[in-house]
Order: structure tokens, then C-alpha cells, then sequence
């Protein structure tokens, strides 16, 4: 079949009803499910406009060979066969979630006759307590070590506790009370399962109440002269709050929500959560998601609850869940989760206060996760090689583009108008060689890359011609043959422009790679290859074509390129900030002639701004030390020059 149009259902044909819809293959796998409120509004917007789609959500629709739906009563009813479809068919196209790494977890096994706390990885199993997930094992062996004292339950394994019974002697955590030794009968099974739910209690937040009740007890025993007994009941208390100190206080006592943020770009999003129970940060977990599907904050974030909440135990789910941004159908996720939950559940976006720091600070961990996520990539020499071999062949190259560099312009409305230049070699970045450029032309970001491109490569030129290496271009003999390419002979030090890339790369789509291909002409640069990368829908334009190149949104070299982009782009707005913030802090009175630093500031200390000073005469200008008639004149004809 070609195209979503030898698959499109007849008119007419889909409900208008809520419902679920899935894509299939031409061998029948699913590889997409969506929801609608409307089924046919939904299922029309892919056939209508075909070429209007967004080039993910096209190569989904040429690989299906067929669509179904579901009808369902609610919207609620919608996101739970969404979700159970999502699990059962694993669809290609889907956003999914993967944890960035195994997090350890503090478990408690409940569904032991002797419960036993342990670090637990992986996938959870029915009949265990979860608290956490924690950033290292060793936080939760500090923690237990501490809790052990107040609550001494089982934490050997399996076979050392059938030992410990066979010989009628527990192992040494019995001996030094950290374990109440129910392997030999010290306690009943129910005293020991007493202890374990005291123990899961504690970690749930209800830590107060252990904490007084061991402050009394100690009271008690100070008043009936036990006093080793109190000694030992204080120690108990510090323990306690030694291991409530490990977690931080972030929000009222009373507080039990998640906190969730995002951090994206075209091709990914990194997630991150930090669960607070009582007031306090209990654990923090973080995913990586590949962004399949074209899909906003909104729709991420709802996705995320389906999936990290689907199989989640209800005891788990938060009253309230802080995000970056509401799901498009944000009462029916939460009245989902409410349902699973057993109780109501809260979405929103913090928009002041304790929980919108909190939520800043979450995300500011995410956007470490997305750079720590990029770098381990980029740094991984397979995926380099293999991405400038997926470059050299997706755009027609002779060789491998060692050295790449991508230009920027940066402005606000045509006004301090910037350029960068970055330079990739190896698919790394190499920042002793990014160079910024000051635009001159104001016609536009068209001209103003003409400008940059033709400036980087005049001095390549001139760099090539002062070191010879054009004359040994052309078979002559390359000067009194002492000087090195690329090498300044009086510093010995790289000149600036001396290296020529195999692959510039621009921001931008057809204009911008047809102007910058225009200025190499110009200047009779015809070694090095030119494409524009464009950053709605990811498209790389070749110079004199008229469609792009679509590369797959998986490639390695759809993720070099972009990475190259976006660093010339955070290269261009870092100098364009630091251009527009010296704009706005100059004075009106730096550009009157003849007037220097100290007699502005006498100026401005006399009359107490710029302002007042602009409605003074001469003759109250005059008044200032230092300031004569004619210098008055000046400074008056200077700012009346001016708008205020």
C-alpha cells in the first residue's frame, strides 16, 4: 500500500464517541495507540493533511498498513485501555519510559512469615514494602544500620536464618541487639511482625509518634533510677533522628507528594522525580524517554503518570503530584489515579512558594540528567564513528566530516545581532576553536549568515596565503619553505581561521544553506560541503534542492547534528545576553564628546540620574565643579539629541 491513503476508513465510518485507536503493520503488530475524546476528529487530522504532519508521526503512517478502534463510555475508561494496550503491545511508536539506572530501593518483605529488610533492585514483587528508590546501596545500609537499633527485625539472608534455627544460636546482629533473633524463638511470630510494620511506619512518614514514645519511656525509666536503661532509650532517640537528619526537610509535616519535571529537546526528555513523604525528600528516581512521537509537556507528563502509576501499589500514590505542565485531560488522569489510589488524587502545577522552588530544583536535576544522558553518549567512540559515517553517507560526502563547524545568528527584532561558530572534531566539541562574530548587515538573518560565512572564510583565505599553503596549492613553492600550515610562525601558536571544516552547518533551512553556499562561491571555496538544519522538524537542507533530508530520528547522526546546532545556538544567545546587557547598561552620557569618567559621575551624583540632568539648562548644569559653559552647551545639545 502506498501511503496512509490505501488504509484510510470510508467516511462516515468512525464514531464520533471517545475512544482507542491502534495502527497496525502490514504484518499486523501494533505500533501505535492513541485516545481521542473524539475518534473521528482524531483519526481525520492523520489523513487529511498529509505533508502538514509532523516527519515522525509521517513515517508512522507509512509503516502502518492499517487502523482499529474501540469505543468507550468515558475519558477515564479511555486512558485505561490506553494504558493496558501500551503494556500489552509494546508499540514502536509510543513514548517510552526507561530508567537512566537501576535504582536500589529499601524493601521490606511483609509477605515473609519473618519479614526481612534488604536492598532490593529491579522489578518490585507483590508482598514487599518499597521505600525509596535511593541513590546509592550504601545510603540504605546507613539508614537500616541505624533503624535496626529501634526496631530489630531480620535482615539475614534465607539460608543463614534456617542455620542460625538448625544449631539454636543467632548470628552476631542477635548478640548485639540489632536483630531480636526470631530464628531461635527470642520473639513470636507476631512480635516479630510488630516490629516490622513499626519499622515500615517509621519509614512512611510516622515518625513523631516513635520518637515520643521513646522520649517517655526514657522519662519513665529516669524516675525509677533505671538509669542505663534511659541511657540506652536516649541513644535509640539520636539514632532515630540521625536517620530522619539523612533526608531533608523540604516542605510542611504534613506533606506527601511527588514532584515531577522535565528536561527535552526534539529528540529526548529526561524525567525526574523526588518523592517527599512527611515534609521530607524520601528518594529520587530518573528516566530517559526517545520523544517517538511529536508530543508537548502536557502530553509527556501524562503519558509518564500512566505508565510510572499503572502498576504501582495503591498505598504508593501520593494525595498530590506537583508537574511541570497539565495533561491535556488532567480530571480524568486524575480521577484514574484516584480510583487506584482508593482516594482522591491532586495534579497541578506549583505556581509560588516552598513547592515551586522545590519543583525548580527538580528540574534543574533533570537538565543534569539530560547532559549527563548526551555526554555518555557522545563520548561512547562507536556511536561518533558511526555517526559521521551516517552524516558523510546521508548527505553525499567524499570522506568522513572530521571537523564540522555550525553558524548561529542571534537578535532580538534586528537589534545586537551576533553570530557564533562552534567546532566539532571527532563528533566532539572543541572549544578553543569557537569563534563570535558581530554582524554588520541588517537585512535579516539571510544576510547577516552570508556576512558570517563569507568573514570566516576571507580570513581562511588570508591565513592560507600568509602561510603559503595557496601558493603550494597552485605548484609553487610555498615561500622560503619555514612556515607550517595552520601555524602562526611568530607565536607558534594555531592561527584562528587556518583550518578549513569538511562540513558547515547551519541553522536554519534552504535560505540559510543557499546564502552560505553562495559566499563560499564567491570566494572559490568548493572543497567544503554546506546543509542547513532546520529546528521545527529536525530537516537538513541541502544547498539547491528542494526537499530535505529526513534522517531517522534514531540515527546517531540526526543526534550529532543536532547536539552540533544546539551548542552553536547556546554559544550565539550567551553573546547576544552579554551584548544586549552592555547596550542597556550604557549612558546617555557616554556619547558626549569630551566628557570623561569622573565628570559623568560628578554629573550623575550632583543631579541624581540621567533624567534629571536631561530637563537641567546650561546655566544649572554649570553649577557642577569642573563643568564650563561650553561643556554645558554640549551635554545639553547631546541628550536633548536623545528620546528619554
Amino acid at each position: 500500500m502506498n501511503g496512509p491513503a490505501g488504509f484510510r476508513p470510508k467516511p462516515g465510518s468512525i464514531p464520533e464517541s471517545p475512544g482507542v485507536y491502534r495502527f497496525k503493520d502490514a504484518e499486523g503488530r501494533v505500533i501505535y495507540v492513541g485516545k481521542a475524546k473524539s475518534l473521528r476528529q482524531r483519526l481525520n487530522s492523520y489523513f487529511a493533511d498529509f505533508a502538514g504532519l509532523h516527519p515522525r508521526t509521517q513515517t508512522m503512517l507509512t509503516t502502518a498498513a492499517g487502523v482499529d478502534w474501540t469505543v468507550v463510555g468515558t475519558e477515564v475508561e479511555a486512558l485505561q485501555l490506553e494504558y493496558s494496550w501500551i503494556k500489552e503491545y509494546d508499540p514502536r511508536f509510543n513514548v517510552k519510559y526507561r530508567d537512566d539506572k537501576s535504582y536500589p530501593y529499601l524493601a521490606v518483605t511483609m509477605g515473609e512469615e519473618f519479614p526481612r529488610v534488604q536492598v532490593m533492585r529491579g522489578a518490585k514483587r507483590k508482598g514487599t514494602r518499597y521505600f525509596g528508590p535511593y541513590s546509592h546501596a550504601w545510603a540504605i545500609r546507613e539508614t537500616v544500620d541505624l533503624l535496626l537499633r529501634v526496631f530489630p527485625i531480620r535482615s539475614c539472608s534465607t539460608g543463614v536464618f534456617r542455620r542460625a534455627g538448625q544449631v539454636g544460636r543467632p548470628c552476631l546482629l542477635g548478640y548485639i541487639d540489632k536483630c531480636s533473633a526470631p530464628c531461635v524463638g527470642r520473639v513470636t511470630v507476631e512480635e516479630h511482625r510488630e516490629l516490622a510494620e513499626d519499622f515500615c511506619d517509621f519509614m512512611a512518614g510516622a515518625t513523631g509518634r516513635f520518637i515520643r514514645r521513646l522520649e517517655r519511656e526514657m522519662r519513665e525509666a529516669a524516675a525509677e533510677q533505671e538509669y542505663e536503661r534511659a541511657a540506652r532509650l536516649r541513644d535509640d532517640i539520636q539514632a532515630l533522628q540521625r536517620a530522619m537528619e539523612k533526608q531533608a526537610v523540604v516542605l510542611g509535616d504534613n506533606t506527601d507528594c511527588d514532584v515531577i519535571a522535565l528536561a527535552e529537546d526534539p529528540l529526548e526528555a529526561a524525567v525526574q522525580v523526588f518523592y517527599v513523604r512527611g515534609g521530607r525528600i524520601r528518594g529520587q528516581r530518573g528516566w530517559v524517554v526517545d520523544k517517538v512521537e511529536e508530543a508537548g509537556p502536557g502530553e509527556l507528563v501524562e503519558q509518564f503518570l500512566l505508565q510510572m502509576y499503572g502498576d504501582a501499589a495503591a498505598e504508593s500514590l501520593p494525595r498530590e503530584v506537583l508537574v511541570p505542565a497539565l495533561p491535556p485531560d488532567a480530571e480524568a488522569v486524575a480521577e484514574l489515579l484516584g480510583e487506584h489510589r482508593g482516594a482522591r488524587v491532586e495534579i497541578r502545577v506549583p505556581q509560588r512558594g516552598d513547592k515551586r522552588s522545590l519543583l525548580e530544583t527538580v528540574e534543574r536535576n533533570a537538565k543534569e540528567a539530560l547532559n549527563q544522558h548526551k555526554l555518555k553518549r557522545a563520548s561512547d567512540l562507536t556511536s561518533r564513528s558511526r555517526a559521521l559515517q551516517e552524516v558523510a553517507d546521508a548527505l553525499g560526502l567524499d570522506q568522513v566530516p572530521l571537523r564540522i563547524e555550525c553558524y548561529d545568528v542571534s537578535h532580538i527584532q534586528g537589534t545586537n545581532v551576533v553570530a557564533s561558530m562552534v567546532v566539532f572534531e571527532d563528533g566532539l566539541a572543541r572549544k578553543s576553536e569557537y569563534r563570535r562574530f558581530s554582524v554588520r548587515s541588517t537585512e535579516g538573518d539571510v544576510a547577516s549568515m552570508h556576512e558570517v560565512i563569507s568573514r570566516r572564510f576571507k580570513r581562511y583565505l588570508e591565513e592560507r596565503s600568509a602561510t603559503g599553503d595557496l601558493d603550494a596549492d597552485a605548484g609553487a613553492e610555498p615561500g622560503d619553505g619555514t612556515a607550517t600550515p595552520g601555524i602562526d610562525p611568530e607565536t607558534g601558536k594555531p592561527r584562528k581561521f587556518a583550518y578549513p571544516p569538511h562540513l558547515v552547518v547551519v541553522d536554519g533551512g534552504p535560505a540559510q544553506a543557499a546564502a552560505a553556499r553562495r559566499a563560499l562561491d564567491e570566494l572559490g571555496v568548493d572543497d567544503v560541503a554546506v546543509c542547513g538544519l532546520a529546528k521545527r522538524l529536525e530537516e537538513v537542507w541541502l544547498p539547491g534542492e528542494d526537499l530535505p533530508v529526513i534522517l531517522p530520528r534514531s540515527s546517531e547522526a540526526l543526534y550529532l547534528l543536532q547536539r552540533v546546532r544546539d551548542e552553536a545556538h547556546r554559544f550565539a544567545i550567551t553573546y547576544h545576553r552579554s551584548k544586549r546587557s552592555k547596550s542597556v547598561k550604557e549612558s546617555a552620557l557616554d556619547e558626549v564628546p569630551g566628557l570623561g569618567p569622573a565628570r559623568r559621575q560628578a554629573l550623575i551624583k550632583h543631579f541624581g540620574s540621567v533624567k534629571r540632568l536631561r530637563e537641567a539648562t546650561a546655566a544649572q548644569i554649570c553649577e557642577v565643579p569642573g563643568i564650563g559653559p561650553s561643556t554645558a552647551e554640549t551635554i545639553v545639545s547631546a541628550l536633548k539629541g536623545r528620546n528619554p
